[in-house]
């Protein structure tokens, strides 16, 4: 029962299970929260989620996987708009879910930054606005580019959207920086969301399910005019990229600047000196949510000296200097009608409660996964049984429990032992190193199963791989059965239009296509025959290799040429480019074995040679930095005395460099402490630059 235990109770193959199963359901609910603007749970169970995952991966932090939720933010950009890459990531927030996290957050900085606990530490507080993030790039003063988070390195243009917004100014006032990006956050007030379900009512048009939604319904509109007809407002919080000197040195001095330049800031932020403070403002703000007149969710606390927050970093996809203490649950009950299953492109089985829908916190819930039989179990969930959901927000549901006093469902759910797929595959609990059963049931089908080849190709097209517009679910699917143009394997998607060209029977007379709408299919898929290299590895579809971790191959391995030589090496059973791959940051056994599992079958090496034939893949691109150890792979080794080894690797990978755990040929650098052992051996014996930590300082232009 992998999904529910204490987390304190978990073995380490019961972890991985667990921590495999939340990169999927999370990735899923992020893709529904970020690009449809139409999420089927709750804040709160998916912050419940995240949570879990966090202490699973603190507890055992060897099985983090790549593709971990920890490591991404938001979904990719969805295809309608053009795309604008975000110079500075816009990177999410840490959550603290008690009083006892947010305690711990302060004690976390004071150790990470060495500060005594008597010292003072001054940290801004402000309300977390439940709204759409945005940037505004300001050129010369003036509002040249606006764009929504997207996938935090690449979003979608807004800027005609925003140009409506009255609390945004066309101009700065007063001598900004001559490129400023703003980050903030677009809302809606409660009354005039009001006013717009209202006209929605009146013209006989389906309401908004709350202000957030409505507001990035509202902002993502392909004509302008109809954002210019919602009242939609901005609070500035933050900046992006800055040329010159910031216009403050603290958190607090920034908000101020962003308000004398012409924007709109909360007026409940304030700076605190202790935890204590900070749970008083917490509280405070709770009390007046109500009447705020717009939704928050929660109050976010940040480091105020930017000095310090550049030496605090980034944890993978958020600032360690920053962290969104949430508010409580919100809970409602409603019937289970019935219980599908869904089968993903591993072949794991997920079933998914379909509930009564039903309201909460504004939100229409219909959904909420059950993890895996063992869940369904635990909680003796039954169809036709009345259950509690929770949510907090505007994301996530999830089932707490079933209400016992209320009439029960006729008989125990009895999970199916074989997939769905009409091949009727048995179903197989893997064995977990434990000896125990892995929780997730797999489909033993791999490739021969339908559901399996058909999510493969899904997830070829998908926005964050080839992302080919007009290729969707119902499209693969079309093509997957057609007889005249079977799609079964990626290249086949290339040679459509030629195949089509050569049939008697053709596209644009079929059920559901026409002239116009073949035309534009042939296009698009034209317009990706060049795709980048991180989104080729993840297209791939390798067990393991998420969105993040193909962009750490990448920017790794450089080219297309490298990682395919490097990947059939590590097949073959070569241990020195095993080791090779293992040293990259953030790569660990999991990947490297499932790079050489799949390099390693011949109807791989298939597909992946007939899909190179027919595309063009682009080298990876190098991080913008003109930092002299941009590009370089840096080991930390020993004990460091003027940085911890956090601190160390955030500070090298904030300057472009690649951290990496162990020392090889192509190691640029290893900064060596007191005590430094093998790894320092071995750098020397391979002829690696050494530093000192005071070399290193000196060498990266920073003094300690």
């Amino acid at each position: 029962m992998t999904a529910t235990l204490p987390v304190e109770t978990l073995s380490p193959d019961q972890a991985a299970a667990e921590l495999e199963r939340l990169a999927r359901e999370i990735a899923g609910h992020d893709r529904r929260y970020y690009q449809d603007d139409a999420p089927i749970v709750s804040d709160a169970d998916y912050d419940a989620l995240r949570a879990r995952n966090a202490a699973i991966e603190a507890r055992f932090p060897e099985l983090v996987r790549p593709d971990s939720p920890s490591r991404k933010v938001g979904a990719a950009p969805a295809p309608k708009f053009a795309k604008v890459k975000h110079h500075v990531p816009m990177l999410s927030l840490q959550n603290a879910m008690s009083e006892g996290e947010a305690v711990e957050f302060v004690a976390r900085m004071r150790r990470f930054l060495g500060v005594a606990d008597d010292a003072r530490l001054a940290i801004t507080a402000e309300p977390k606005i439940d709204g759409l993030s945005c940037s505004l790039r300001y050129e010369g003063g003036r509002l040249a580019v606006a764009a929504t988070r997207g996938d935090g390195f690449e979003g979608e243009d807004v800027t005609a959207n925003v140009r409506t917004i009255s609390d945004v100014p066309e101009r700065l006032h007063g001598d900004a920086p001559a490129v400023f990006e703003v980050r903030g956050e677009v809302y809606l007030s409660h009354a005039d969301f009001a006013a717009i379900n209202a006209r929605q009512a009146a013209e006989g048009k389906p309401a908004f399910a709350n202000p957030r939604n409505a507001a990035a319904g509202s902002l993502r509109q392909l004509d302008w005019r109809i954002t210019q007809s919602r009242p939609l407002k901005f609070f500035a919080y933050g900046w992006g990229e800055v040329s010159g000197d910031l216009p403050a040195a603290t958190q607090f001095g920034m908000v101020a600047a962003l308000r004398s330049f012409g924007f709109a800031t909360n007026d409940l932020t304030t700076l605190c000196h202790s935890a204590e403070e900070l749970l008083a403002h917490y509280r405070l703000i709770e009390s007046q949510r109500a009447s705020l007149g717009y939704d928050i969710d929660g109050v976010v606390y940040k480091v105020d000296s930017i000095e310090l927050q550049n030496r605090l970093g980034f944890v993978s996809r958020s600032p360690r200097w920053a962290i969104a203490h949430k508010f409580s649950a919100e809970k409602a009950t409603t019937l289970v009608k019935a219980i599908d299953i869904q089968v993903g492109r591993t072949g794991a089985h997920t079933p998914v409660a379909k509930l009564e829908p039903v309201t909460v916190g504004g939100v229409v819930v219909q959904n909420a996964t059950l993890h895996n039989a063992d869940e369904i179990a635990r909680l003796g969930v039954r169809v036709g049984d009345t259950v509690e959901i929770q949510r907090a927000g505007d994301v996530i549901p999830q089932v707490v429990r079933v209400i016992e006093d209320a009439p029960r469902g006729e008989a125990p759910y009895a999970f199916p032992d074989v997939c769905q797929c009409e091949l009727k595959t048995p179903l197989v609990r893997e064995e977990l190193a434990s000896g125990e059963a892995s929780a997730v049931r797999r489909c033993t089908g791999e490739f021969a199963c339908p559901f399996q080849r058909i999510e493969h190709l899904r997830l070829f097209v998908s926005r964050r791989a080839f992302d080919i517009e007009g290729l969707g679910e119902k499209q693969i699917a079309f093509f997957f059965e057609d007889a005249d143009l079977p799609v079964k394997e990626p290249a086949a998607i290339f040679t459509l239009a030629r195949r089509d060209a050569a049939n008697f029977k053709k596209l644009k007379d079929k059920d559901g296509f026409g002239t116009t709408s073949v035309k534009n299919l042939f296009a698009a898929i034209e317009a990706r025959r060049t795709v980048a290299l991180e989104r080729f590895l993840y297209a791939l579809g390798i067990r393991h290799v998420g969105e993040t971790t193909a962009r750490q191959l990448a920017r790794a391995y450089g080219s297309w040429t490298a990682f395919c030589a490097a990947a059939e090496k590590i097949a073959a059973g070569d241990e020195a480019a095993r080791a090779e791959m293992d040293a990259i940051d953030q790569i660990g056994d999991a990947v490297v074995g499932a790079v050489a599992a799949f390099f390693a079958e011949p109807h791989n090496l298939g597909i992946v040679e007939n899909l190179v034939a027919e595309v063009t893949i682009l080298d990876a691109e190098q991080p913008r930095s003109e930092s002299p150890v941009a590009g370089k792979t840096v080991v930390f080794t020993g004990t460091l005395e003027k940085m911890t080894r956090d601190e160390a690797k955030a500070m090298a990978e904030r300057l472009g460099a690649k951290v990496a755990g162990s020392v090889s040929a192509k190691t640029s650098y290893v900064v060596a402490g007191p005590g430094a052992g093998s790894k320092l051996d071995k750098a020397k014996g391979l002829g690696v630059v050494v530093l000192t930590e005071d070399e290193w300082f000196e060498l990266i232009g920073e003094t300690r």
